[in-house]
C-alpha cells in the first residue's frame, strides 16, 4: 500500500467517525508510513516515565519526537504542549501521528494540534500497549508492542 493511499484510508476513517482531526492510522500502517515517508513524524504523548520504564518506539531521531501531554508525577496537562509541538515541528504541514499508551491522549494531542492550525493530524489506534487483556495486562491484545513493531524497553 503506497502512502497516499494509507493517508486517504486514514482520512476516511477520520470521515467515518467524524474525527476533529485528520484520522486515525493503525500501528501497521503507522510503520508503514514512517518506514516509507521519511517525513513523517511519531509524536509520542507519553510521559517520560512511561517511555523510560515501560518502553518506546524504535525510529530515527528525526522521525519520533517525545511531547507530554500530561506531566509526571501528578498526572496534570502539560501547559507548555503546543509550545514545544511547535519546536520539534515547525512546520504545520508535515504529517503527524501521535501516539500514547492505548489512544486516549493521542486523540486529545491531535486535536489541539489541528485546532493550532496542524494540517495532517493523525492518532494511532490502541497507541503503545494496546487495550488490557482478562488478566488487566497490556502489549497482548492490540497496539504498537502486540503488533511486534520495532520497540525497546520493558
Amino acid at each position: 500500500m503506497t502512502t497516499t493511499t494509507l493517508l486517504q484510508t486514514a482520512r476516511q476513517r477520520g470521515q467515518d467517525q467524524t474525527l476533529p482531526y485528520a484520522g486515525a492510522v493503525t500501528p501497521a500502517e503507522a510503520w508503514t508510513l514512517l518506514s516509507t515517508d521519511h517525513q513523517t513524524i511519531l509524536i509520542d504523548v507519553r510521559t517520560n516515565a512511561e517511555r523510560d520504564w515501560v518502553g518506546k518506539v524504535t525510529l530515527p531521531e528525526t522521525q519520533h519526537y517525545s511531547v507530554q501531554w500530561n506531566l509526571y508525577p501528578g498526572g496534570t496537562q502539560n501547559p507548555d504542549f503546543l509550545a514545544e509541538l511547535q519546536a520539534v515541528c515547525p512546520d504545520k504541514n508535515t504529517v503527524l501521528l501521535f501516539l500514547c499508551r492505548s489512544g486516549v491522549r493521542s486523540r486529545h494531542a491531535a486535536k489541539l494540534a489541528t485546532e493550532h492550525g496542524y494540517s495532517h493530524c493523525f492518532d494511532i489506534l490502541h497507541g503503545f500497549e494496546g487495550d488490557k487483556n482478562e488478566h488487566g495486562h497490556r502489549k497482548t491484545v492490540c497496539g504498537w508492542c502486540q503488533q511486534n513493531l520495532p520497540w525497546s524497553g520493558a
